[in-house]
């Protein structure tokens, strides 16, 4: 059996891949072990020593990871190479503060002696998807290797040459041969994998029912699981927004990563009072965004990952058609010579519950406006929703935003005046339907840890 890397411009096969047999899949793991046994007794200086180099060689083939990864999954140039270095900055941060995040916490009790220490586990599954085929698997590889673990990686088939990369990345930084392995194989593979007795644990990134089918496998082994899930996130704009800016970012939100993300801006609740001009100042926006070859510089959206993932995308954008809501820009496959997976930017107004794109996640440079009431209406369509990943809100009274954003809206990051991102030093994850646990920070080093109770009399 073969995988192959297609090109999503022209649909043209990049590379065909053997995938792994279950045997060599098991070998692979057990070579991790192996590493692990030994790298876990490696102390703090040496592994941000190692995590450094890797930073420093993402910085330096970041043009080279760029081009793969539009080749691939059709992000374009400036993207990838921003991700790549976002990569960076998060080998950067671990290398920093993973000793002090894993230092013991001295705790004051009856005892002569009573404290916390925080120790590595063992193998870890990634489970990681295509829209961001470096900083999703750097997300976790870095506080992981921070922390003593070592790690396995079933990446998404599309982008099997970043994966291959990321592995010969974390070799040439000088890290322990096979502290890390890639796996080249389906999705079919996955249950053998997690049943593997040196599988500690698993992270996944991906759809919410990916997340389910991980999460029972798992749960059924007694095994721990992060999951970053789908989102539909929301952005509340409300009458007294800086308009021109809240368009400017609502715009750029959602067509990230070519709209291909679980916290891209989904659904964009505006106060009836205002929706008239912020709809006008958005559309501008959104038209203003060059679609084009993610080979060259000045394309802003590129292809989306698959032809077949457009088309589903297409469906979901006449079926909210035809269920009442009101196409003013887009909503069509661009006519492109040699295009195989694009879709043109396209905004969907009078969206209302019972509409799928009110209800359902949409992945792909789709936004979905939304009228409200008041403050109070949108704050209640913003959480009528099962997921729960990240929101945001547009207001110029900061007593106000910051209220709405702590205590009203539910979600795991919550935004003012700003788009959804995520940060190497600040805690990410969702809630509901979009998942458990975290990534990032201090609590997410602390996710794939055995925090022991240590107690001397």
């Amino acid at each position: 059996m073969s995988i192959s890397s297609i090109n999503p411009v022209n649909g043209a096969i990049i590379k065909n891949y053997q995938e792994d047999s279950e045997d060599l899949i098991n070998q692979k793991i057990d070579l991790v072990h192996q590493a692990w046994l030994n790298y876990k007794e490696t102390d703090f200086d040496s592994r941000a020593r190692l995590l450094t180099e890797v930073s420093k060689l993402l910085t330096e083939r970041k043009d080279q990871l760029a081009e793969l990864m539009a080749l691939e999954m059709g992000k374009p140039l400036k993207a990838g190479v921003a991700e790549v270095l976002k990569c960076a900055s998060v080998c950067e941060y671990y290398a920093k503060n993973g000793a002090e995040f894993l230092a013991d916490q001295t705790i004051k009790t009856c005892a002569s002696k009573s404290y916390v220490s925080f120790q590595p586990i063992g193998v870890v599954l990634a489970i990681m998807p295509w829209n961001f085929p470096f900083w999703q698997v750097f997300r976790f590889l870095a506080p992981a290797l921070m922390a003593g673990n070592c790690g396995v990686l079933k990446h998404s088939s599309g982008v099997t040459g970043c994966a291959i990369e990321i592995e010969k990345i974390i070799k040439d930084a000088g890290f322990p041969a096979n502290v890390f392995k890639t796996l080249i194989c389906s999705s079919k593979a996955i249950p053998k994998v997690i049943e593997n007795p040196y599988i500690k644990a698993v992270t996944l990134t991906g759809s919410t029912e990916a997340g389910k089918k991980v999460a029972g496998q798992a749960g059924k082994l007694i095994k721990k699981t992060v999951l970053e899930l789908g989102g539909s996130d929301p952005y509340v704009v409300l009458e007294d927004a800086d308009l021109e800016k809240a368009a400017k970012i609502c715009a750029e939100a959602r067509l990230i990563n070519n709209g291909q993300s679980c916290i891209a801006a989904k659904r964009f609740i505006v106060v009836k009072s205002v929706e008239e001009q912020f709809t006008r100042l958005f559309k501008a926006e959104m038209e203003n965004k060059k679609t084009g070859d993610p080979l060259q510089d000045d394309t802003d959206l590129g292809p989306m990952a698959r032809a077949e993932l457009r088309d589903e995308l297409h469906q979901q954008v006449l079926k909210s058609i035809e269920q009442g809501a009101k196409c003013i820009l887009g909503g069509e496959i661009p006519d492109m010579e040699g295009a195989h997976a694009y879709y043109q930017p396209t905004i969907l107004t009078d969206v209302k519950k019972g509409i799928l794109a009110y209800d359902e996640e949409i992945f792909g440079p789709v936004a979905a406006i939304i009228t409200a009431k008041d403050t109070e209406d949108a704050i209640r369509m913003a959480n009528n929703t099962n997921f729960g990943l990240g929101a945001a809100v547009f207001t110029e009274n900061a007593v106000l935003a910051e209220d709405i954003a702590r205590n009203k809206l539910a979600a795991g990051s919550c935004f003012v005046n700003e788009g959804v991102k995520s940060d190497p030093a600040l805690p990410f994850g969702g809630i509901n339907q979009s998942g458990y646990g975290r990534e990032l920070g201090m609590f997410g080093i602390h996710e794939f840890v055995n925090i022991k109770t240590v107690y001397i009399k």
